[in-house]
């Protein structure tokens, strides 16, 4: 029994030669409510941990995680990379996106957070216009608008409400929109673990140098301001690695499963079931801060969904025929 366990695993996470939507979904819906539970665990680390002390940890831990794995599931073959360059282009787009997403979760509920990020499906429809050359028609673009709509509403630009940290998850949305197309067209037959193993060498990296900047505290008032972003290491009590090391199982898993579901499925087919992460978001912001979005901020994740829902279905209509 443990032989065939591991021989479906290992099946799981080769290269897929054909596409499995009903599985993509699967795995999709569940690698978000996991991020959603971990970049709630994340907000509430962010008062006591900078970023960059975050990710290193969290990086060592997935690449600690990944060399077990590889060792006894996949009895120590880890397929190398088809494309080194396409890999390390998609884990550095994922820092991007990493960067500017958790920048603002000391200022921003995870609502807003989230209401930010899923911008990206009306970036994915625009990026695939201008740089991958496919038709966007009118309708499409009356969904982007609105979508964009949507987005004002969340930023709310003009008022006191507004701040430009909130523009820090749109930019993840952005670097996020970026990757899902790398994933697609560059690293469709890449291992979701080979994937995974990138992304890691690469988060740690950035969290070594993030340390060696900001751990001198060259701006200090910055770092006043910001300490989330501005400062490097600091003396924690053992039980936030801990804390670190569940976000690992976390975030190890979750990225697994998305890019295994983004090699199976068209990303347009995917994108109404990415926004199930908005729904994520908002429950775990409700159970561990009782915060709720306000009516405007509800309206507007309401047309970004709508919008990106459409965009997709239109994209996968015009494939079809």
């Amino acid at each position: 029994m443990p032989n065939r366990i591991v021989l479906k695993v290992r099946g799981l996470l080769a290269g897929p030669s054909t596409d499995n939507p009903p599985l993509a979904a699967m795995l999709m819906i569940g690698a978000l409510f996991m991020l959603g539970l971990q970049d709630a665990i994340i907000k509430w680390t962010s008062t006591g941990i900078s970023l960059w002390q975050f990710q290193f940890f969290r990086s060592a831990f997935n690449l600690m995680l990944l060399t077990i794995f590889v060792r006894f599931v996949l009895a120590g073959r880890l397929t190398p990379p088809i494309r080194l360059w396409a890999v390390m282009a998609r884990s550095l787009l994922l820092c991007g996106a990493m960067v500017t997403f958790f920048s603002g979760v000391p200022f921003l509920s995870l609502a807003e957070i989230a209401a930010g990020l899923y911008v990206f499906p009306l970036f994915v429809g625009v990026l695939s216009h201008f740089v991958l050359g496919e038709k966007v028609g009118p309708r499409r673009i009356v969904a982007i608008l609105v979508g964009f709509c949507g987005t004002l509403m969340i930023l709310k630009p003009g008022t006191d409400a507004f701040t430009p940290i909130s523009l820090l998850p749109v930019s993840a949305g952005f670097f996020y929109a970026c990757t899902i197309l790398t994933t697609r067209k560059l690293c469709r037959d890449e291992s979701p673990v080979t994937l995974a193993m990138g992304v890691a060498v690469m988060f740690l990296t950035l969290g070594i140098t993030g340390l060696i900047v900001f751990t001198p505290q060259p701006w200090v008032e910055q770092a006043a301001a910001w300490p989330y972003i501005f400062t490097g290491w600091s003396w924690v009590d053992t039980s936030v690695y801990g804390v670190i090391a569940f976000c690992s199982v976390l975030n190890l898993t979750a990225n697994i499963s998305l890019a295994k579901a983004y090699q199976s499925a068209e990303a347009s087919w995917l994108a109404p079931f990415d926004f199930s992460y908005l729904i994520w978001a908002t429950f775990w912001g409700f159970v561990i801060w009782r915060d709720l979005p306000d009516a405007w901020m509800f309206a507007g994740m309401v047309l970004i969904a709508a919008s990106g829902g459409f965009v997709a279905w239109r994209h996968q209509q015009e494939k079809q025929g």
